[in-house]
């Protein structure tokens, strides 16, 4: 088993079937999308680019994008907690998950990805 895969699987409910959903979520919506692991982290990747990123941490699951300079979508909603590069979209449980806003956030993600990790 892959170690992004183990990671997801290994975590406790309601956690393991939240990342479950995220991540058929993330695979339908993402052009090519390649699952790796990073920084002990499941990191999305389309095309090469990083997409977000996954992380149970605290009693909630993060799934952290790469807010770039175009990236301009869900600002309200997205969590930076003063990191310069990266916000997220928070969730403590199942019913936090709204696929439509998640999808939208992928896609932008997806418009404004570059190589790297910085703003670019």
């Amino acid at each position: 088993m892959k170690p992004a895969e183990e990671y997801i699987l290994k975590q406790p409910e309601p956690f393991k079937s939240m990342l479950l959903e995220v991540q058929v979520i993330i695979e339908s919506t993402l052009p090519d999308p390649e699952l790796l692991y990073k920084w002990s982290l499941p990191i999305y990747y389309s095309k090469g680019c990083p997409i977000c990123y996954l992380n149970v941490t605290k009693g909630y699951l993060d799934v952290c994008f790469w807010a770039r300079k175009n990236f301009n979508i869900h600002m309200d909603l997205l969590i930076s907690e003063n990191r310069k590069f990266v916000k997220s979209l928070r969730y403590y449980k199942p019913e936090d998950i709204d696929a439509q806003i998640l999808i939208e956030c992928l896609e932008e993600a997806n418009r404004t990805k570059t190589k790297g990790f910085t703003a670019g």
